[in-house]
């Protein structure tokens, strides 16, 4: 059962949280944009069948998130440390998916000493300037109306389209299938506005705020091959600057279906953890 808990994080905000509870240890899951934050299925199912205790929780703007204004990448390191202090939790793994995915491992690296093993599925490497960092993204406009700042990334939500092609067949498989729960959370989340997205392009487009090269601990990257959403040049560039990172490249694999991992990864998060 996934419980849900509004935790205070300073400032006057609170942040939603979900939790499946338990005594096994704990993997912080950070989901993709746009999210309300929720468990959606199967990671409950998923975390039972490792025996871990799964948090996620809606970062600013997201479900009822306070709007954290100007929140960079870095900013979630805090907001979690005040969730994993409110939950009674010392230590944890850490893994994100999509946009989450520079979430966990700003975890991994401003919270060193409480992380155990960190994990990024099909997620973006920060923004170095080149025209190469857009090359296969299908539907890249988001990111690009980003690198102008906050305003042009709002006023291109507004005529903002869903183009289908971003997703590859096997996509479309898993959503109709396993993960159909994520394409009904992405449409609730945005469906309650434009912010939380806005503001998580905008901080992928801008300096993170932290050093990949901080994260000691032991990192698994997970990347679709024929990702049409986060290319495969992403995991590239961050296994290039995470210090012995892992990568999983998945031939077959598109944005969504690369969750078909998951399960693996957790295992993995598990068998690497450091003690």
């Amino acid at each position: 059962m996934v419980t849900q808990r509004d935790i205070e994080v300073g400032d006057g905000r609170v942040v939603r949280t979900y939790d499946t509870g338990g005594e096994g240890p704990v993997v912080v899951w950070h989901p993709g944009s746009p999210t309300t934050g929720a468990l959606f299925a199967p990671l409950p199912e998923i975390a039972a069948e490792h025996g871990v205790r799964m948090v996620s929780y809606a970062r600013p703007s997201y479900a009822s998130s306070t709007p954290h204004p100007g929140r960079a990448v870095a900013s979630a390191a805090a907001d979690v440390e005040r969730i994993v202090d409110a939950l009674g939790i010392e230590r944890f793994a850490t893994m994100g998916y999509s946009g989450g995915g520079p979430h966990a491992f700003a975890c991994a690296a401003v919270l060193s000493e409480r992380v155990t093993a960190a994990a990024g599925l099909a997620s973006l490497a920060p923004y170095n300037g080149e025209e190469a960092w857009f090359s296969g993204m299908v539907a890249e406009e988001g990111l690009r109306s980003a690198l102008k700042g906050r305003a042009a990334r709002a006023a291109y939500a507004e005529v903002e389209e869903f183009d289908p092609d971003i997703f590859t067949a096997a996509d479309w498989a898993a959503l109709s299938g396993a993960w159909a729960e994520l394409g009904a959370d992405a449409g609730q989340a945005g469906a309650a506005g434009h912010d939380g997205l806005v503001d998580d392009d905008v901080a992928f487009a801008e300096p993170w705020g932290f050093d990949l090269k901080a994260v000691s601990a032991p990192v698994l990257l997970v990347q679709g091959a024929d990702d049409r959403v986060v290319p495969p040049a992403h995991a590239d560039l961050l296994a290039r600057e995470l210090p012995g990172a892992e990568l999983w490249a998945r031939p077959g694999e598109g944005h969504v279906s690369v969750l078909n991992a998951c399960s693996a990864a957790t295992a993995w998060l598990l068998a690497n953890a450091r003690h």
